[in-house]
C-alpha cells in the first residue's frame, strides 16, 4: 500500500506540471527530478544519495515548489524537511 501511495506521488507530482519544468530566475525547476525523494517525503523513509543530489540542484526552486498549490502540500511536510536536513541542506526562508 506505501509503495503505490508513492508511485501515485511520484507520477502526481511530474504530471501535475506538464512534465514539471517551471522557469525560476534562470533557474531549471523540475518537480519531476524529485521524485527519487518520494520515499522520503511520502513516507519518512531515509534519503538516499539520489534524492540528495536532486534536493541540492533543486534548491533554489524550494519557495517556489511550496508556494505552488500543487506541491506545497508535500513540500510543506514535517517529512520533507526531515529530508531536506538529513541531506545537510539549509531550509531555506519564503516570502
Amino acid at each position: 500500500m506505501r509503495k503505490l501511495a508513492v508511485l501515485v506521488l511520484a507520477v502526481a507530482m511530474v504530471a501535475a506540471c506538464g512534465g514539471g519544468v517551471v522557469g525560476v530566475a534562470g533557474a531549471s525547476c523540475n518537480a519531476g527530478q524529485l521524485t527519487v525523494c518520494a520515499g522520503a517525503i511520502a513516507g519518512g523513509a531515509r534519503p538516499t544519495a539520489a534524492c540528495c543530489s536532486s534536493l541540492r540542484a533543486q534548491q533554489g526552486c524550494f519557495c517556489q515548489f511550496a508556494k505552488d498549490p500543487r506541491y506545497g502540500r508535500y513540500v510543506n511536510t514535517p517529512n520533507a524537511r526531515k529530508a531536506v536536513s538529513s541531506c545537510g541542506i539549509a531550509l531555506p526562508t519564503c516570502h
